[in-house]
């Protein structure tokens, strides 16, 4: 009883930490220390018995391991969206949908646009970053109220992109090296799910929306807001901003069968050097962008990596390992078991990799051996880590409401919840569905 409290109360201090702001790389080990403590689990490897675990060790096995497994594939990432934000690629990728499309189609145009950038590569974050100026200008021609600007973002993003077959993204290709599948998992499913996502979560969206006018809401600016963006500055073709996204998943395509999850490396490498290629010249500061690339791939994996720190102590645990073979034993679908466990850890931690890197070496091995076809397990936990993973103390929920829309959680969150919390859940409960109707 005494662990089952300290991992409960170890989880809620983590949330609470992160919601008041405190960086995750001090409280990820502090919550784990926390949990350490509660379970009986000994501090200082000096001082534990042969063969029992010790915090520090649990904890900088799981950090380090998950950096020494995914630091390339961060770094490429990183870098690659920084060089696609640099040369105005991502703008003129963005701008030039959100044009064909319209402001009459306000809502669409941004989805739209988030879908293609994401998809294609571009870190989640930049693809706020890089359309939320478009979203902005956009909603103030169609007169929507402006708090509705992260959730439509986020649909965009991090539901029916990030987790489908063929995604570029982390979240697709976490799974590869536990199950020894390809990111083009069950992709007949997720195409049908991806589709059922988009769809419900797009007329969900405008009916929330219209709802909002009909009470008289209206597009309030803030004072942060500009909107000469526009003529800030020339942008590359449109047609040829897209050729670096093609290539990323051309190249993930090729390669994915003879390098697995090193495929990704090569692909978004073919990614930054087909970018500077095609839009060189309109490159602001071309060492910056690297360089700033980098940094930004060192925060996101560390960040990461101290959530998964943090399972590492707490995989140890025996009130962990009970919930977690509750999970695995749960009657029926075996698959079900599975989404869960992903779910509820990406949602605990914040983090939909993190849940995936903390559940898959302990679940994966135990359904591979019952028989689960491990291509429907790894379509099922990619899209199941899409959900939970944005609850209110989510790193993204907080940086697109926050530092990029300026919005609160009061006002953007319950639309941005709805999208990207239930959306990706009714979604995962379909391709169970599917999976066991023998698609």
């Amino acid at each position: 009883m005494l662990g089952f409290i300290g991992l409960l109360g170890s989880l809620a201090l983590m949330i609470y930490l992160t919601m008041r702001g405190v960086n995750l790389l001090i409280a990820a080990p502090f919550a784990a220390f926390i949990a350490a403590i509660f379970s009986g689990i000994t501090i200082f490897p000096q001082l534990a018995s042969e063969g029992a675990p010790d915090f520090i060790t649990s904890y900088m096995g799981g950090f380090t391991g998950f950096i020494s497994s995914w630091w390339l594939m961060f770094l490429a990432g990183a870098i690659f969206g920084k060089v696609m934000e640099d040369s105005g690629a991502a703008d003129s990728v963005s701008k030039w949908i959100v044009e064909k499309i319209g402001a009459k189609h306000a809502i669409l145009a941004v989805v739209v646009a988030c879908a293609v950038l994401t998809y294609g590569g571009v870190s989640l974050f930049i693809v706020a970053f890089s359309v939320f100026p478009m979203a902005l200008s956009l909603f103030k021609e169609a007169n929507l109220p402006r708090r509705f600007i992260p959730g439509t973002l986020a649909l965009g993003s991090v539901t029916f992109t990030m987790t489908s077959a063929g995604s570029p993204e982390i979240q697709n290709w976490i799974p590869i090296e536990h199950l020894g599948t390809t990111p083009y998992a069950g992709w007949q499913v997720s195409l049908i799910v991806a589709i059922f996502m988009a769809v419900i979560g797009y007329f969900w969206l405008k009916w929330m929306i219209g709802r909002a006018v009909e009470r008289g809401e209206t597009f309030v600016a803030k004072e942060s807001d500009q909107f000469e963006h526009e003529e800030i500055r020339p942008l590359p073709n449109p047609l040829l901003s897209l050729l670096p996204l093609v290539v990323v998943l051309g190249f993930s395509f090729i390669f994915h069968d003879t390098l697995g999850t090193s495929a990704l490396i090569i692909a978004l490498l073919g990614g930054i050097i087909t970018a500077y290629l095609v839009s060189f010249k309109y490159m602001q500061n071309r060492e910056k962008a690297i360089a700033d690339g980098a940094l930004g791939a060192i925060i996101a994996i560390a960040n990461t990596a101290a959530v998964v720190g943090y399972g590492g102590v707490v995989k140890q645990t025996a009130a962990f390992l009970q919930t977690v073979d509750y999970m695995t034993n749960i009657p029926g679908n075996p698959l079900i078991g599975g989404a869960i466990a992903v779910a509820v850890l990406a949602g605990l931690t914040g983090s939909s990799s993190g849940g995936q890197s903390i559940a898959l070496p302990l679940i994966a091995p135990h359904y591979l051996d019952m028989g689960v076809n491990p291509e429907q397990l790894h379509r099922v936990v990619a899209i199941a880590s899409g959900s939970l993973d944005t609850l209110p103390h989510s790193g993204y929920v907080v940086t697109t409401i926050t530092a990029i829309a300026k919005e609160s959680h009061k006002d953007a969150y319950p639309a941005m919840g709805a999208l990207t919390v239930i959306i990706p859940l009714l979604g995962t409960i379909l391709a169970i569905i599917l999976f066991s109707l023998g698609l």
